[in-house]
């Protein structure tokens, strides 16, 4: 049973079609656009808009639509991926150390990947002396860790994605 939390199944591809898929684009560039403006760039009904929506977020093919913030101006120029090597494979030390990660103060983003690193965590923090502390007291003291290795990010774009375009 505990292996499967660990678990997660991912829903077939969806059937989408072009204005489900126009749909997406237009949100993912500005997920704030109201539904009027929405429904006449994709050429649709305001009611099929909001009804095409509704279905997109009910199937689980949109999850959320976030804010992006400028990590800079809060103070937190600063950003590193830390590769974190484990001790122990088991899929209770796995979890536990996800557990811990996802809720290490600034991190961004963590992955738990195979190969030679087991999790890459993208954090973003305020000087040089607080990475050190970060990985300190939140990485490197847990007994399954056996090694990190800390990279500094120069710049951060967004990729083209899965959409067409």
């Amino acid at each position: 049973m505990a292996g499967q939390q660990l678990k997660k199944t991912q829903p077939a591809a969806a059937a989408l079609d072009g204005t489900d898929l126009a749909i997406l684009v237009a949100l993912v560039e500005d997920g704030r656009m109201t539904n009027a403006a929405l429904a006449a760039r994709v050429g649709v009904a305001e009611s099929t808009c909001a009804y095409r929506v509704r279905a997109l977020r009910e199937s689980g093919v949109i999850t959320s639509i976030n804010a992006r913030l400028d990590l800079g101006a809060l103070g937190h120029p600063i950003h590193a991926i830390i590769k974190v090597r484990l001790g122990s494979h088991s899929r209770e030390h796995v979890r536990n150390l996800y557990d811990r990660l996802v809720n290490v103060p600034g991190a961004l983003t963590v992955l738990h990947v195979g190969g030679d690193d087991d999790f890459l965590l993208h954090v973003a923090v305020a000087s040089p002396e607080e990475l050190r502390d970060l990985i300190l007291e939140h990485v490197t003291v847990h007994p399954m860790v056996r090694q990190t290795e800390t990279q500094l990010v120069f710049e951060v774009r967004d990729g083209r994605g899965v959409l067409p375009g």
